[in-house]
This record gives C-alpha cells, structure tokens and sequence, in this order.
C-alpha cells in the first residue's frame, strides 16, 4: 500500500473510532456478588441519588449513607425548587414533609413506578452534616432524618453532626484532603479522625472486621455503556465507571456498596480522588464487599454526538429531571444504569 493510502487509511480508522466512541476500559467483572446484599450512600447530589435508588429499588437496596443530600423527589422535576427548597430552604420554601414524601411514595409503589414502601422498612440509615456547609442548608438533612425517623425503628437510623464540617466526604484516606471546614474541590476533607465511610459501613453492614490495605483488592475502570440505554452522553453519564473489586471477591459471594460521588467530584473533574480517597477501599478490603464507583459526565447544553440539550455543568446526578420526568423512579436512565451494573456483577464469577 502505497503510503499516501495507508495513511489515508489510518485517519479514516481514526474517525470512525471516535465517532463509535470506542473506550479501552474493559467490560464490568462478574464476580458472582450477592444481589440481596446491596447498599448505597452519597455525598451531595450522590447523596440525593443514594435516597432515590434506596427508594426505587428497596427489594435490593438494604440500607444507605447520606451526606449533604436530602429527600426523595425533593425537586420534583424542577430546578428552581432543587436550588430553594433543597439546598438553601426558606419558611416559604421548604423541603417537602414526612407526609408529603410518604404519599408521594405509596402513589409511585401504586403505580408500579417504585418498589412497595413496605420493603424499606427494614433498612438501615446513617446520615451526615455539616455545620459549616456552604452548599446544602443543614435544615436540608434534618428534613432527610425527619423522613427516616418517620418510617423506621429508631435504632435503624444514625444521625452525625459535625459543626464545623463543610460540604465534603469526612475522610482519613486521602493525605490532601482539604480542611475540615472547607466546600470546595475535590469535596474530601479531613476532620480530625471521622472517618464516614467505615462509620456509615459498620451502621449499615453491622460490625466490621479492622480494615486493612486497600492493596488487598484492585480498583478497575470499566465500560459503563452497555448498561445504559442509548448514548452515554445522553445521561450525562462517562464512558467508564470504577469498581474496588476485593481480591477475596473473585471466587463469589460478596455483598455490593455504590459509592455516588457529588457534583464536581467526578472522574473529569477530579481524577480518581474520590474513588481512591473517599474511604471505602480499605474496609471493602477485610469484609469481603465490592465497591462499585459509578461516575457522571459534566454536560453544559448541546454536546458532540447527542441530539439533546442538558444543563449539568457540575456533572452531578441526576435528582432534578435534567435526564427525563422519570429521573427518580426505576424507569429513569440513570437509575437503570446502576441496576443493570449491580445485576451484571452478580451473574456467576469466571473460574
């Protein structure tokens, strides 16, 4: 081939990789994991889509920490009422209710839109917030804990306030952590000794072997595509997820967390900070628990490769209605997504 072809050729091969979005992240592991043994908890708007899966997919779903985040359908669809009523409430506009949230739930269960509220009865909640946080209102969170507090044994529900924490995951596991009292970039503060990802853990899981190195298990990157329906970039969700996958967990048998990470705390914005840092890996580690890392896509209007128009500047998730009307049920595409992840690690582990 002569080398004007050749070249030719190769740039042509280039585009079409491109436009077929080709990524080099594998495909998600099966690792045989325990699908009734499934819990979830969030920082900020992972918070907010911690409390919506829980809600969505109480069947699988026993239990979830949340930071910073706040009711189930909280926004209702609309942006306004997400910055007001559920991050910065007034007296005039306040988040919704136990009530208001409690019929909201038996109107969906009803319909066939969520799983039956009776299934959430039985979960564990641990909850966070900070007094110093200068992004979600703590009124926000006690609004959460009032929801809970209505549904649930009292013993089942664990409220944390750190007054002079900001808007952040409470880590001992990232040496750059920011100061306790910081919301800001990458979200990861350091406040003395809290360590909220092994406190929510040992609240939801019951007691924790000691953690140990996080070296004991392997964090991969793999192809969130195929578990979402149409174009990646049309959930505002990235191409690649991340999972810390034990390495006790190759054989079989281990529960699932999902791990949500807050708006501008992302894969895109801040690298592997929160998967690495968060706190999670450790305890994951000794107690035979994969955690999955399932990561969004900032988008800022229109896009390459998508016909849609969605506002998510901050690559949070989706608990506003950027993605669709059905953003909080199951039917909504980020919410099948993580399902489909969760149901994709439990098929048989390859021997």
């Amino acid at each position: 081939m002569k080398p004007g072809n050749f070249l030719t050729c190769a740039a042509a091969l280039s585009l079409l990789l491109i436009s077929a979005g080709v990524s080099a992240a594998a495909p998600l592991p099966k690792l045989g994991t325990d699908k009734a043994e499934v819990t979830v908890s969030g920082i900020s708007s992972g918070g907010y889509m911690a409390v919506q899966f829980q809600v969505a997919y109480s069947q699988m779903v026993r239990g979830a920490g949340i930071l910073a985040g706040g009711p189930y359908y909280c926004a209702q669809g609309v942006l306004g009422r997400a910055l007001a009523n559920c991050m910065e409430p007034s007296s005039k506009d306040s988040p919704p209710s136990p009530a208001e949230t409690l019929k909201t739930l038996g109107q969906l269960a009803e319909a066939g839109k969520i799983d039956p509220v009776k299934n959430l009865r039985d979960d564990r909640v641990w909850l966070l917030s900070g007094g110093n946080d200068k992004t979600l209102a703590p009124a926000v969170m006690d609004a959460l804990a009032a929801f809970y507090r209505e549904l649930l044994p009292e013993d089942a529900v664990r409220y944390v306030k750190v007054p002079e924490a900001g808007h952040a995951m409470l880590s001992i596991s990232d040496s750059k952590a920011n100061a306790c009292n910081t919301s800001s970039p990458p979200f990861i503060n350091r406040c003395q000794d809290i360590d909220a990802a092994g406190q929510l853990l040992a609240h939801l899981l019951g007691p924790l072997k000691p953690a140990t190195s996080a070296a004991d298990g392997e964090i991969v990157a793999f192809d969130q595509r195929p578990f979402i329906d149409g174009s990646a970039i049309d959930a505002s969700l990235a191409d690649e997820g991340y999972a810390f996958i034990p390495s006790a967990c190759r054989s079989g048998g281990c529960k699932v967390h999902v791990a949500f990470h807050g708006c501008r705390q992302n894969a895109g914005d801040v690298g592997r900070r929160f998967v690495d840092g968060a706190g999670y890996n450790a305890w994951a580690a000794s107690n035979r628990l994969v955690v999955l890392y399932p990561q969004t896509a900032t988008r800022a209007g229109f896009a390459f490769g998508s016909s849609k128009m969605i506002f998510n500047p901050k690559g949070c998730w989706d608990w506003w209605g950027y993605a669709g009307s059905d953003y909080h049920t199951r039917s909504g595409v980020q919410m099948r997504a993580i399902h489909s992840m969760i149901e994709a690690m439990g098929m048989p582990a390859k021997r």
